[in-house]
This record gives structure tokens, sequence and C-alpha cells, in this order.
């Protein structure tokens, strides 16, 4: 966690007063994230609020200390201006789950109104206004609501638009921003303690909004940085009010979507207008946060990969994330399911398919290398005590162990396969069992990978000496088991050479992924060219989708 900041009494908004916010929000959220997500009841209760509420804010925060960078005696501060901008930017990029995604677009409507210049002029660089303070946490609350598709009373939504008339009252009687902050973190927690009453789900549970309570320690911190005065250390409100509670708090939540999907996405207003309507039909808890050219999707549907097409047609979606809700976790509040799944896959179509068996997935794109912290974040994002790993590429496999440590620190039983393919991990995550035992699950997955023979067909960026001799930019590389062993010319016909040396040594299942610019003719031709030579051997395709290679082969 970053160091904490020592907040000081100023009574103004500067970019240092908002970088002592961000550090105090964060570290309120650390000390309260296991109990939020122990609440964590709606809209699925997946006990995950509380950690996608941090992780956000973390996110947000590290980009606001890139922003100020080293800051030594003497240094000119950054401004307002930049300080919000990237806190808001930081937010967005990272912003996890429902929660999360819709806390990333309170923090940027702060930005727009703390991002503008003073009204009077000739007051430039002025202590910011408690009206004009007041003002930003009205718009933070009117774009929320305006980038949930559905809004729900009851929930951060409510709290946050009650912080906002609290704050413009406070203003209006020439409040201080330290009055105007300290308004809004009284009228939140006011709010936050109705929130059973408003949302069945809630009330059943006899629980506070989760969501809610986060904001409520974000304004907190507001009001900590402004006063110097730290709020009363209150535990996380449970039942709030005296409702009737059944034997599952959950059982009478309505069966929804199995799959949460976000993803970053580069694409204009108006096709994110289109966007929302298509995800709208798809699913529900429909969020979709950001603005000039930049978003952050969010939404549960039963179909991951038509959400994911969606994006497609819209723009250019990445960091896509899908994750399967799980049994265990509907049918038990804040538990962790038993064991899951993290796959790190390279093609949105992969994502898609793995995220349909179960598997929370990682979209590693071609050149762009993967964080340890991207790593640990889908370990995180599995909510599971045992998780089996599939890095998807020896490359990879460092990344994955170095997550896998930090996930222990954490409790987390983590193995971590050495799949060296993405086919590999296909057929491993098919033998998958979580009703067994940990050790023979990853005994059977690893049998399973290392059973797979694995080849790959790309295409020479320019001349070079490989295993099979030299070849030239556009020649096109037949790879089994990681080494060239085919130099051609044509797609097809170098496919059927891999093919016919990988079934050479035998096979019952030849596994073929198509990248996105491979026809369909290309499968059909090798689908009947296993048939005419192998009777015995069984044909599937998957279609890899954007930034996987032209083909994948697997043969079991």
């Amino acid at each position: 966690m970053p160091h904490e900041l020592q907040p000081q009494p100023t009574d103004e908004l500067d970019a240092e007063a908002v970088r002592t916010w961000s550090s105090l929000a964060l570290a309120a959220l650390g000390r309260a994230r296991e109990d939020i997500d122990a609440i964590n009841v709606y809209p699925v209760a997946d006990a995950d609020t509380g950690t996608n509420l941090y992780l956000t804010a973390e996110s947000a925060d590290l980009a606001l200390t890139a922003a100020f960078g080293k800051v030594t005696e003497g240094t000119a501060p950054t401004s307002l201006d930049q300080a919000v901008r990237a806190w808001a930017h930081g937010a967005l990029l990272g912003a996890r789950g429902n929660s999360g995604t819709i806390l990333a677009q309170l923090l940027r409507g702060v930005a727009e109104v703390l991002g503008e210049q003073p009204d009077e002029p000739g007051q430039p660089g002025e202590p910011v206004p408690g009206r004009l303070l007041a003002r930003a946490l009205t718009r933070a609350a009117q774009e929320a609501y305006a980038a949930v598709a559905h809004p729900v009373e009851g929930t951060m939504l409510t709290v946050a638009g009650a912080a906002a008339r609290a704050g413009e009252a406070a203003a209006a009687a020439a409040g201080s921003p330290a009055d105007v902050a300290r308004a809004a973190y009284d009228a939140a927690r006011a709010a936050l303690a109705e929130t059973p009453g408003q949302l069945a789900a809630l009330g059943r549970a006899g629980v506070v909004d989760a969501g809610g309570c986060g904001l409520v320690a974000v304004l907190g911190a507001l009001w900590q940085a402004l006063s110097g005065q730290a709020p009363a250390v209150e535990p996380v409100p449970g039942r709030a009010v005296p409702v009737p509670q059944p034997p599952d708090p959950c059982e009478q939540e309505a069966d929804g979507p199995a799959y949460e999907v976000i993803y970053l996405l580069e694409a204009s207003e108006e096709a994110v207008g289109a966007l929302r309507e298509r995800l709208d039909g798809l699913g529900d808890s429909l969020v979709v946060v950001g603005g000039d050219g930049l978003w952050n999707v969010h939404v549960h549907v039963d179909d991951p990969g038509a959400a994911v097409e969606a994006g497609v047609v819209a723009g250019r979606p990445y960091r896509i994330r899908i994750t399967h809700f799980g049994d265990e976790r509907r049918r038990a509040r804040g538990a962790r399911a038993q064991r899951a799944v993290v796959a790190v896959v390279p093609g949105e179509g992969l994502a898609a398919l793995c995220g349909e068996a179960g598997a929370t997935t990682v979209l590693v794109r071609p050149g762009e290398p993967l964080a340890v912290a991207e790593l640990v974040d889908a370990i995180r994002r599995a909510h599971a005590r045992e998780v089996v790993f599939l890095p998807g590429g020896a490359e990879l496999r460092p990344a994955a162990a170095a997550a896998a440590e930090q996930a222990r620190v954490d409790g987390v039983r983590v193995a971590v396969i050495p799949t060296r393919s993405a086919v590999q991990g296909l057929a491993a995550l098919a033998v998958h069992d979580p009703d067994g035992t940990f050790d023979e699950d990853v005994v059977a997955m690893t049998a399973a990978a290392g059973a797979t023979r694995y080849g790959e067909l790309a295409v020479a960026e320019r001349q070079s000496f490989t295993s099979a001799g030299i070849c030239q930019a556009g020649d096109v590389l037949g790879l089994i088991d990681g080494d060239v062993a085919v130099i051609g010319s044509d797609l097809t016909e170098t496919a059927e050479a891999v093919l016919e040396r990988m079934l050479g040594s035998g096979g019952e299942l030849v596994t073929l992924v198509l990248g996105p610019e491979v026809p369909d003719a290309v499968a059909e031709r090798l689908e009947a060219y296993v048939l005419h030579g192998h009777l015995a051997v069984d044909t599937v395709t998957y279609r890899g989708g954007r930034y996987s290679a032209p083909l994948l082969i697997g043969v079991e």
C-alpha cells in the first residue's frame, strides 16, 4: 500500500490536498476492504465490492503519484487540473467491477469541475471555494447516474446523490471546502443507513449497500484531507434495520447472468451510444464510463463472447476481463469459491471461450508484456481459495510464478501449469474438475497439457535463419513445439504439412484456432485433410479473435 500522507488543516482544495485525499481514501478502503466484501449482496453476491473499490482507488492513486513525479524540495507542485485529471484517468484505466466503475465516473465528474478555472475573473490559482467543491460533487453524482443503464436507488448512486445535495446546501450557506466535505460525508452516512429499506436484496440480508459503504469511506477521506480531522473509526455497518433474515441471505436472489465482462474501449461517443443499446439487450448491470474517446465498459451477461464482439463493432476493446460468478458465490454470501482457473490467452475469441468454460481470463496482445500486477489482479478476481494458473506461453512463466508467490502471501493456494501454448491451456481446461482434490486436478490438467503437441503458423517479418532453413520476409512459418519445422508460401498448404508431421506420431483430437483474417474455407479444407488421412481423429475449430496468431494447432 502506498505511504499514507498526513493531512494538514489547510481548508483549501489544491493539488496537494487531492493527493492527500487519494492516499487517505486508498488507506480507508484498504482497512475496510474485507468487511465491505462480506456485506456485498447486490447486484451479485460475489463478495468482491471492497476489493474492486480498493483496486480502482489504487490504480487512481498510482496515476496521481506518477503525475507528481518525484517531488523534491523547491519543485513546483502539480497543478490542480493535472492532479484531478490524472487521478480520474487512473481510476478509469483500473476500474474493477460494478462499484469500481461507478467510482471512476464519480472521480471523472469531480475532475471535470475542479479542472476548470475559478468563476471570478482575475483569480486564477486562488483556493477552490466551497461552492466549487459542491458543484464537483453534484457533477460527480450526475455523471454516475448517467453512466448506469438502469439506476437503482439504495445503491452507491443514492449515497452520492445525498452527499451532493448536502454539499450544495453547505456551500449556499457560505461554507468552506471543509464544511462542504463534512456535510457531504454526514449525509452519505445517513443515506447509507437507509439503503436496506430501499433495496429488497439488502433488506433481506440485513446489510447496507457495499458500494455505498466504500463511497462513505472516500468522502470521509475528503473531509480528513481538508480539515485535518480524522473521522471516528466505525465498524462497517452490517445489519442496519430490523428486517426478517432467511436462513440463506441470498436464497431469494433472482438468477442473473453468469459472467462479468469488463474492457477498456477506444471508440467515438456515437459508437458508444449504439454499444449501450446492444449490451443493454444482452444482460444487466451495464455501466459505461469515460469520454474523450476512451471508455470503461462493464456488463453482466450470459454470452461473454457477444459482449466482446459488440465492443469490436464499436471500436477497439482491450484489457478484456471475463469473470464467471460461480455457483458457490451465488449460494453463500461472502464465501470464496473453492477453486478457480486463471488463463492467459492471446486472442479475444479465446478469452471468451475460456470465460464460457468458467475461467478468469487475461488477454495478452502481441508485443505487449504483461505486468505481474495484472496477473495478481486476475488471481484476486477469481476470488477462490485455490487457483490453477495457465500462463499460455513459456515467456510468461516467470511473471506467472511471481504472481503466484504474491497470491500465496494472501493465503491463496496457486499451482502454475507449464503450458506453452493456448491450445495446451484449452486441453487442460477441458479436464478441469473443481469437485476433485486440488492435487488430483492439477495433475490431470498438467498431464492433459503435456500430452498436447502444439503448432502455430506465423508470417516471417524479415529474412532470418531458422531450424528449417533460411526464410524470407512474407514466408509462412510452420512451428511445432516452438521450433520452425516448415517454411512455405501458402498458409493452408503449410498448415497441412504441419498437421501431417504432428499426426505422424498419433493423435485422437485436432484443435484448430483460426486468427481473425483467416477465412472459414481454410478450416474446412484442413478438417477435410485430417478426415481423409486420419479417419479416427476428430477435429474441433474455434475462432481466436483479434490479437490471435493466424493459426494455432493442437494435437492430443
